[in-house]
């Protein structure tokens, strides 16, 4: 038998390219999980016995960029239940180094006990503020050491104004090779008669992720979108998303 690692991998990467230039296909999977959400898809899902408010492929997705790039440290902006940064922290165990920054402006007992009671709690720092408010920053960049690389998630209110000043707070502390993930630009697709309804908060084309990445997209030649990544990103809450730091 003859090694077909590479073509295997060559296979992969323009079929990821293709399926992203697939607008078809793409507004299927958007119909779908439209779908889906009378059933709370995104609810069901759960990591190491906590609930990851998280869809498959985006957990596919951000696992990926993880073990690629291995991270020193990741922040992620929204703690919700915990899920989320347990995964990532999970992810860093398993690479042998590394700390989770998880910032909400709400950190809830129930779900910091989740995570300050888990095996994978000693990964993670949890800071309670604005993701975009000047201290938690200051107490954000103390706890990345001097020389590592950083990668971030944004995954807290997602309205378009709040996102961008996340991007332009937040994304200067991504290093070379590793990525921003702005998370929910699906919402970016949707309008009034074409959006979920079992949400405290709906956010409509125009005041939603998508535009404001485009936005910083406009400010900044430092980020890249990854078209092989985000082109596989069908029945995900963040296609588009996943930007790479040049």
């Amino acid at each position: 038998m003859t090694d077909d690692r590479a073509e295997f991998e060559r296979h992969t990467r323009s079929q990821s390219v293709a399926l992203g230039k697939d607008k078809a296909v793409f507004e299927r999977s958007i119909d779908l999980l439209l779908d889906l959400d009378r059933y709370d898809y995104s609810y069901l899902w759960s990591w190491m016995g906590v609930p990851i408010i998280q869809l498959p492929a985006d957990i596919m997705a951000t696992q990926e960029v993880i073990w690629a790039t291995k991270p020193d440290i990741i922040i992620e902006t929204g703690v919700a239940r915990g899920g989320s940064v347990l995964f990532m922290a999970a992810m860093l165990q398993l690479i042998g180094k590394g700390q989770v920054i998880g910032v909400d402006i709400d950190i809830r007992a129930h779900n910091r006990e989740n995570i300050e009671t888990h095996p994978m709690s000693g990964r993670i720092k949890l800071v309670e503020g604005s993701s975009i408010a000047d201290d938690t920053l200051e107490k954000v960049r103390s706890l990345i050491p001097e020389g590592a690389s950083v990668m971030v998630v944004l995954d807290s209110d997602h309205s378009r104004d709040h996102v961008l000043a996340e991007l332009r707070a937040l994304g200067p502390l991504v290093t070379s090779g590793c990525y921003i993930v702005v998370a929910d630009t699906a919402a970016g697709h949707l309008d009034a008669d074409r959006a979920p309804t079992k949400r405290s908060k709906i956010w409509y084309k125009g005041n939603e992720p998508l535009t404001a990445l485009n936005l910083y997209l406009e400010e900044t030649d430092q980020f890249e979108v990854d078209p092989e990544l985000n082109g596989k990103l069908v029945l995900s809450s963040s296609p588009g998303g996943y930007l790479r730091r040049k």
